[in-house]
């Protein structure tokens, strides 16, 4: 029966620093298989060659992907992330409606197209300001 006693300290930092290296390969060949199938300026059967090359001699695979294509997957990373924040900011600005600044300046459309009076105008305006 082994017990904590009989595991000795550097035994346990190498099986530390193993497994922290282990994570990151995993952690490597996901995140190149996700730019993989992310890619859009290659077709199907690239995308497959790339996938069993990575997948039958990894090591080899993965540090070609990475040398062959690092600035690539930097600019799809960027753009990824330039789009989601763009989306945000497109959704926020959507569902924030602008402030009340913004329902001030419809309701004086509203009153200078004759579609409102000067007393619902005053209304709405109150109304945006409280």
């Amino acid at each position: 029966m082994v017990i904590a006693a009989d595991y000795p300290f550097m035994d346990v930092l190498w099986s530390m620093i193993i497994f922290f290296f282990w994570v990151i390969w995993i952690w490597i060949v996901i995140t190149v298989l996700i730019d993989v199938f992310r890619r859009s300026d290659i077709g199907g059967w690239a995308k497959a060659a790339w996938v069993v090359f990575v997948v039958i001699l990894p090591w080899l695979g993965v540090l070609i992907y990475l040398i062959v294509q690092h600035d690539g997957m930097r600019e799809r990373s960027v753009k990824e992330v330039q789009s989601q924040r763009q989306e945000f900011d497109d959704y926020v600005r959507d569902t924030a409606g602008g402030g009340s600044a913004a329902e001030i300046a419809k309701a004086k459309e509203l009153l200078d197209s004759g579609v409102i009076t000067q007393d619902e105008f005053a209304a709405l305006k109150a109304k945006a300001l409280a």
